[in-house]
């Protein structure tokens, strides 16, 4: 799983950079065309985006698998702890050096950097200090979603994790069509059946395989391919202004193969202790490497220095980077978020808290 995160992360960052990097409006390369600057690794970087979907799809098999056996304060405070602590470190640090170099893109107002500190500002209309912050607002409604199964009753089970499936299924259908952008927004028809395909998949590796649940990944998978290529258009650029959707529809489907494999133990064996290490780096890469690789790409690109050099130093500074940050600042902040979560879930728990004395 560590390894698969990994992966996904830099599908992403070579897809910024060397993908769509010199597209109009980023200006990361001097203005000159990725495709030029790469003519067979800009090519495959092109379908990087694709990322972003089998993050969703790990993201749905992790989600059911740590919220088993917790209560919704426990739940919510995993999230807190997980998302946070990398995220407020990523935004400062973004609006800093975007401040300092606005070479690629303006420096964002403190108002719009104190708002994107809540992980809220799409939902109020405030730019993101970083593009790659949307994905991260699609994590929460679906975490807002999935609430409803761990606060139900006694938690999560299988009956209620398969009636969401189904439910959120079907609701994704019937919402997909709807103009209302309040329902759209809840359901996420585009994403749905990544999310509904990992939690299915954790089920199959917690219970065992069976035909309802091949079911809902199978309908996962259909619907998953139909939202990939009804979203090729808007992953056309001036770089490449055709993607195949024979290929993105074949990277899907061997996500979801790999993620199969993994769900029936097929990958138990692949064990290498440097693959846990490389996904705790994950997160703090995905939420770095955007605006600040793209402003150190302007700055290290020069006349006759070879593209590719830059590219691998680029890629190298920002894991780097991200160690720093999951170790000097992610890791420290996360233990006493945690603490501080833990009193405040116990004090909710209580029936009746008392006050402090004055």
């Amino acid at each position: 799983m560590d390894g698969l995160r990994f992966l996904a992360a830099l599908m992403v960052v070579l897809y910024h950079y060397a993908g769509y990097a010199g597209g109009i409006g980023t200006g990361a390369w001097n203005g000159k065309s990725t495709a030029v600057l790469f003519p067979t690794l800009s090519g495959i970087a092109a379908y990087g985006w694709l990322g972003v979907e089998l993050f969703f799809l790990i993201s749905g098999f992790v989600i059911c698998m740590s919220s088993w056996g917790r209560t919704l304060g426990d739940f919510f405070r995993s999230r807190v702890v997980r998302l946070y602590p990398a995220y407020w470190a990523a935004v400062l640090m973004t609006a800093v050096v975007l401040r300092l170099w606005p070479t690629v893109r303006g420096a964002p107002g403190p108002g719009d950097v104190l708002t994107n500190l809540t992980m809220l500002h799409e939902a109020l209309g405030v730019r993101h200090v970083d593009g790659v912050y949307w994905t991260l607002w699609a994590e929460l409604r679906f975490y807002l979603l999935f609430a409803l199964v761990v606060g139900f009753g006694r938690g999560v089970t299988y009956r209620r994790t398969v009636l969401f499936c189904v439910s959120w299924t079907v609701a994704a259908v019937v919402v997909a069509s709807s103009g209302d952008e309040l329902l759209r927004s809840v359901v996420q028809p585009k994403f749905a059946p990544f999310f509904i395909g990992g939690v299915a998949l954790y089920l199959v590796r917690r219970f065992g395989p069976d035909p309802l649940l091949w079911g809902i990944v199978g309908m996962s998978w259909l619907l998953a391919l139909h939202s990939t290529v009804v979203e090729i258009p808007r992953q056309v650029d001036a770089n490449h202004p055709h993607l195949s959707a024979t290929i993105c529809m074949g990277l899907v489907t061997v996500f979801y193969a790999v993620m199969i494999a993994l769900a029936l133990g097929l990958l138990d064996r692949v064990t290498w202790s440097g693959l846990s290490a490389l996904g705790a780096l994950t997160y703090p890469l995905y939420l770095l490497h955007e605006n600040i690789g793209w402003t150190l790409i302007h700055a290290l690109d020069r006349p006759g220095r070879s593209a590719f050099v830059v590219l691998g130093a680029v890629v190298l500074v920002m894991i780097v980077a991200s160690w720093l940050l999951h170790h000097g600042i992610e890791r420290p902040l996360a233990r006493r978020l945690n603490r501080a979560l833990v009193r405040g879930v116990a004090r909710m728990r209580e029936s009746a808290p008392r006050p402090r004395r004055a």
